[in-house]
């Protein structure tokens, strides 16, 4: 409002634009893909995905080989069962830093946001839900005169 109002009827009179929530558009690459980076404690997940069968493939082998336990799988097909997309793409990752669990973590944030990007109607869904949302939680550093970060050192008195 640049201009000052003098009386109240002056301020029903006045109009007031509020900004406008911003406008999520598809986002691609040449080859018609969606790509999204997930991460989680020191794992770094890059995510492709594209329409296809279904195929999931983590560092150039499929998914059932690399993440083994039947656990790190589910927590990857979180956001697509949520989406109800779980046999509509392609899905190609590489990952690298931390474990396997921070490694599956980051891939699931990772399908989430590449999601997103491909559809851009999924957001509310997949917000609600909390998968876009980056865990920040990371391993707290050791501190001098400390066995570990917090832990003292076993007391004796003689």
């Amino acid at each position: 409002m640049a201009d000052t109002l003098q009386s109240l009827a002056d301020l029903k009179g006045a109009v007031s634009t509020a900004p406008e929530a911003p406008v999520h558009v598809q986002k691609l690459d040449a080859q018609g893909r969606a790509y999204a980076t997930g991460k989680r404690k020191d794992a770094v997940a890059r995510v492709w995905i594209k329409p296809g069968s279904g195929t999931i493939t983590v560092n150039k082998r499929a998914v059932d080989v690399y993440f083994a336990r039947p656990v790190l799988r589910m927590i990857l097909q979180q956001p697509l069962l949520v989406a109800d997309r779980l046999s509509q793409y392609d899905i190609v990752v590489d990952v690298e830093g931390g474990g396997l669990s921070g490694q599956a973590g980051a891939v699931r944030h990772g399908i989430a946001k590449a999601l997103t990007y491909y559809e851009p109607d999924l957001r509310g869904i997949l917000k609600k839900v909390g998968f876009l949302t980056r865990d920040s939680r990371v391993v707290e550093r050791k501190k001098y005169g400390r066995a570990k970060a917090r832990r003292s050192f076993q007391f004796s008195k003689r």
